[in-house]
């Protein structure tokens, strides 16, 4: 038999055999943010599923990147995989060179979620409406902080999109991860926070942080005294996060279908849609191929919006 059916007939055992070792999934933000969330929503149902072990390895930095290489540089055997959000797209529109590609270097396995977002406040500005906070910070310009949880990240790209729309400037303070954002957007350090509702329900349901929109076309049913930005100030702005896995380049199709296949199943059960439903989270699967062109085609949306807004990559 030649040597290349021989590879290729082991490479297919080798397949259908997966997992057969612990699987690693780096985590590019903190603990507590919202691709933390899902992979500890998911993870313990792979390993149900599975019988192996999903390891969630969180290395927050530079908005996703550093997690981003270590992926890119793991053998592509689906043991390695990354948990991404928006973010993953941003730095590809912001950053003039990553230690990656962020097209070439990856296969896409599947979206997985959607995430709104809400525009938060400090509640020690008293702020009751966006449009007292839009005029607010068109009186202060460069003078607001608004957090993000890095940049490029998802929250980084949603204020830059809600700044330019509104015709305001703030002084971005980027953080390690959405937890270290609130934390300080809590206590005053910073002024605002578009903040991804998987995380920041809890706390503006405690009163910790005020929220003063939604970032969706429609309301979000968690927070149902909450307006759209399109209502409260913007008409038109709609803006929606996205999560999901990347594995490494030339990883085998038979391995990216099986954990798409099990993922998505995972997902249509009712316990853990319910679980993420009410963190304010929508489940939305997706092909490989799919979740391939949206990320290729966020980048070039997401350049377009840093660049009419003038983000730079401090």
């Amino acid at each position: 038999m030649p040597l290349i059916v021989v590879a290729l007939c082991a490479a297919h055992s080798n397949a259908q055999q997966y997992p057969t070792k612990p699987i690693r999934v780096l985590v590019p933000f903190s603990a507590g943010s919202a691709t933390d969330i899902l992979i500890r929503t998911i993870g313990p149902k792979l390993h149900e599923a599975w019988g192996q072990q999903v390891v969630a390895d969180n290395r927050p930095s530079a908005g996703g990147t550093v997690a981003g290489s270590i992926v890119a540089g793991a053998a592509p055997d689906g043991y390695t995989l990354l948990i991404t959000s928006s973010a993953f797209a941003g730095s590809a529109a912001l950053y003039d060179k990553l230690p990656y590609d962020t097209v070439r270097d990856f296969s896409g396995v599947m979206q997985i979620a959607g995430t709104p977002l809400i525009i938060t406040v400090t509640p020690a500005l008293g702020l009751k409406s966006l449009k007292e906070f839009i005029a607010l910070a068109k009186q202060k310009p460069k003078q607001l902080n608004f957090a993000s949880s890095g940049i490029g990240s998802g929250t980084h790209y949603g204020a830059e999109l809600f700044n330019f729309k509104a015709g305001i400037s703030g002084t971005h303070v980027p953080y390690k991860g959405v937890p270290e954002a609130m934390n300080d957007t809590i206590s005053g350090r910073t002024q605002y926070f578009v903040a991804p509702t998987l995380a920041a329900i809890p706390l503006v349901k405690q009163g910790r942080l005020q929220a003063l929109a939604v970032t969706p076309a429609q309301r979000v049913a968690q927070l149902p005294d909450v307006p759209t930005v399109a209502e409260a100030a913007l008409p038109g702005f709609e803006y929606d996060g996205w999560y999901g896995f990347v594995a490494p380049a030339k990883t085998p199709r038979a391995v990216i279908m099986k954990l798409n296949t099990e993922i998505s199943r995972i997902l249509d059960t009712s316990d853990v849609r319910d679980k993420l439903t009410a963190q304010g989270a929508v489940v939305k699967t997706s092909t490989p191929e799919a979740f391939e062109k949206l990320i290729r085609d966020e980048i070039v949306t997401r350049r377009k919006v840093f660049q009419a807004a003038g983000a730079k990559a401090e």
